[in-house]
């Protein structure tokens, strides 16, 4: 399985999607799933492609960035302090306002499929993102998501 509960994080403070986004993106470098060039690919990648989502309870994201800068494959989440603003995948000229982050680190396009198509599960069972957005620690996230992103 991709999720990783050293790659979650409860309560993640940020005034900007690229400030939550690296903060996250810098856990995949620290916990060795990531490279050095992680942080500023994600970064790029947002600007150019857009990964927000409209759900059912609220907006998430799915931040992703290409294989090279990849360690090993791995999925995170991170649970924001506050909703920051984020361009809607496909619909870029749109603003959402994500609570929750799934951010991957993948190395194989077939295994970005299986897990986009989790998450798009996911964004359709408002009672568990509510659960994973109102968590109050990792280990409550990673029981909430384990089983429905295994």
């Amino acid at each position: 399985m991709l999720l990783k509960k050293e790659l979650i994080r409860v309560g993640l403070e940020g005034e900007t999607n690229e400030e939550v986004l690296r903060s996250l993106a810098s856990v995949f470098v620290e916990a060795g799933v990531a490279k050095e060039s992680y942080p500023d690919a994600i970064v790029l990648r947002e600007q150019n492609y857009p990964t927000a989502l409209p759900a059912t309870a609220f907006d998430i994201a799915v931040p992703h960035t290409f294989a090279e800068h990849v360690n090993e494959p791995a999925m995170g989440c991170a649970v924001l302090a506050h909703p920051v603003e984020f361009r809607q995948m496909g619909s870029p000229d749109i603003t959402l306002h994500p609570q929750v982050l799934f951010m991957l680190a993948i190395t194989d396009s077939q295994d970005q499929i299986s897990t986009l198509k989790k998450i798009m599960g996911l964004i359709q069972d408002p009672e568990t993102l509510k659960k994973v957005r109102d968590a109050k620690s990792v280990d409550e996230v990673y029981d909430l998501l384990h089983e429905v992103l295994a």
